[in-house]
């Protein structure tokens, strides 16, 4: 049985890297941190039945939290400003116009399929550890992750620039 001791310290610990991973869900910052603190409510009224290594616990309430948020608000698509996002939350180690246009195709991507790009890439989940969190078959993961590849394929903003033979 957990203790509070333990869900503060498994909060301090983990907060930045699921901080990320909401901010990827959600690509907002503001929004990643009411979907963190939502995850963590969701967390300590259920930490008592936590057992071994709550991360993935928690990664599933924040999937599907976002999940049922978008649901609700299906039809409010908000534009989001990255110039006032925080470092804190972006992909690390990358050109920042590159990690624009990462994100510019991430956000171009339903839900679901960006839920399983995020969590398989930036959170290096195998497919099985994927499917556990999205709550869904392993199928669904590989399918969701093929559709996703394969958009993220065609998005212009991925696209290599095409020498078109003016520049040397």
């Amino acid at each position: 049985m957990a203790t509070k001791p333990e869900f503060d310290d498994f909060v301090v610990a983990r907060s930045p890297a699921l901080l990320r991973t909401a901010y990827l869900l959600t690509g907002d910052a503001a929004l990643a941190e009411d979907l963190l603190q939502t995850a963590l409510v969701k967390a300590w009224s259920a930490w008592s039945r936590v057992h071994d290594d709550p991360e993935p616990y928690v990664r599933r309430i924040l999937a599907t939290t976002r999940s049922s948020w978008w649901r609700r608000r299906r039809d409010h698509e908000m534009p989001v400003d990255l110039s006032t996002a925080t470092g804190e939350a972006t992909p690390e180690g990358t050109d920042p116009a590159e990690r624009e246009d990462l994100w510019q195709a991430l956000r171009h991507l339903p839900p679901r399929q960006r839920a399983v790009v995020v969590l398989r890439y930036y959170e290096d989940l195998t497919e099985a550890q994927t499917a556990d969190v999205l709550d869904c078959s392993i199928g669904t993961v590989k399918s969701q992750h093929a559709k996703a590849l394969a958009r993220l394929r065609l998005d212009p903003a991925v696209q290599p620039a095409v020498n078109d033979g003016s520049a040397p």
